[in-house]
């Protein structure tokens, strides 16, 4: 069953949510988080954010599922914008009580579209630990391709995994 969800810009109200999941160490290892944000410093972000994608070279929105009382359940980020050679990152997070429910692959399904007919990106890329099931099924169901391993890339504990780097090219 799809789920429906709306994707927004970050509010100075985000800040409390946007502490408890950027502060979640379980989930440093999908990113490059090394330590703790405060709430200061996620006040200056969701303002830094807000600015224009050519300043900020960059675009974070939160996940809301629709209905009456619409409530956060992750966030959908691009990355690294290259207006140049027009190309984007693009990282997804929606909180584990919403997984396997379809929010994911909703969200994912309007970042493209808006990343590719909104702001014309010829090409969006991710890179997932190869051991991380979910985030290649959801990914590949959308068209990513494999195009590369970087070898015992990301260090996780005390062991080094391979990261699959993955593209989706923009042919509509």
């Amino acid at each position: 069953m799809k789920k429906e969800v709306a994707l927004r810009a970050l509010e100075p109200e985000d800040v409390d949510i946007l502490y408890k999941w950027e502060n979640d160490m379980a989930l440093w290892i999908y990113s490059e988080t090394l330590k703790p944000f405060s709430k200061q410093q996620l006040k200056q972000y969701i303002q830094g954010i807000n600015l224009d994608i050519y300043q900020s070279k960059e675009l974070k929105l939160l996940i809301e599922s629709e209905g009456e009382q619409p409530s956060p359940i992750g966030i959908i980020d691009l990355f690294d914008f290259d207006p140049y050679h027009n190309r984007a990152g693009v990282g997804i997070m929606v909180h584990k009580k919403y997984e396997g429910y379809g929010y994911a692959s909703a969200a994912l399904d309007l970042f493209i579209d808006y990343c590719f007919n909104t702001l014309g990106i010829q090409q969006l890329y991710c890179s997932i630990l190869v051991n991380n099931q979910k985030s290649i099924h959801l990914f590949e169901k959308k068209g990513f391709e494999l195009t590369g391993i970087r070898k015992k890339w990301r260090k996780v504990g005390r062991e080094y995994v391979d990261e699959g780097f993955y593209q989706l090219l923009n042919l509509r």
